[in-house]
C-alpha cells in the first residue's frame, strides 16, 4: 500500500492509503498450491521411457527441463524457486511438475503389432523397487 496516497478523508483528515492489487493471470495449465505453483505435464509412453527434453511453463516463461530415462507416472518434478514469492518476504515457492505418462486411446495396425511383440518382455514386466515410492509417500514428501 502506499501511505498518503488513497482518498481525501471527509472533514480535511489525512488522505487514506492507496490499496495496490496485482492480478495475477495464471494460465489455465498452473494450479497455485499456497506459495507452490503446480503443473501437470503429459508424456507420451515412449517419452518416458526413452528419457527426453521438454519445454514447460513457468509464471517466469517457459523451461526446458529434463526427463530422464524410465521415467514412471505420478513422478514429481521440483523446479527450486519457481513459484510465487513469500508475502512476508521469506524467498519463494517451488514449481512442482506432475508427470502423467499419456497412454493412446487409439493405435494402428502396425503400432498394435510391434508392442503385442514387447508384452511379454521381462522389462516390461511391473517391477517397483524400494525405491519406488507410493502415492502417499510422495505427497507426504510435498506438504
Amino acid at each position: 500500500s502506499m501511505s498518503g496516497k488513497g482518498n481525501e478523508a471527509p472533514g480535511g483528515g489525512m488522505p487514506g492509503d492507496l490499496l495496490i492489487v496485482i492480478e495475477e493471470q495464471e494460465g489455465d495449465e498452473l494450479k497455485r498450491e499456497g506459495n507452490n505453483i503446480v503443473y501437470d505435464l503429459y508424456l507420451n509412453f515412449v517419452d518416458a521411457v526413452l528419457g527426453t527434453s521438454v519445454e514447460v511453463p513457468t509464471i517466469d516463461g517457459k523451461v526446458k527441463i529434463k526427463i530422464d530415462q524410465g521415467t514412471q507416472s505420478g513422478k514429481i518434478l521440483r523446479l527450486r524457486g519457481k513459484g510465487i514469492k513469500d508475502i512476508n518476504g521469506y524467498g519463494k515457492g517451488d514449481q512442482l511438475i506432475h508427470v502423467n505418462i499419456w497412454t493412446p486411446k487409439t493405435l494402428s495396425k502396425d503400432e498394435k503389432e510391434k508392442l503385442e511383440s514387447m508384452r511379454d518382455s521381462d522389462n516390461f514386466t511391473p517391477n517397483p523397487g524400494k525405491g519406488e515410492k507410493g502415492f502417499f509417500e510422495k505427497i507426504k514428501e510435498f506438504f
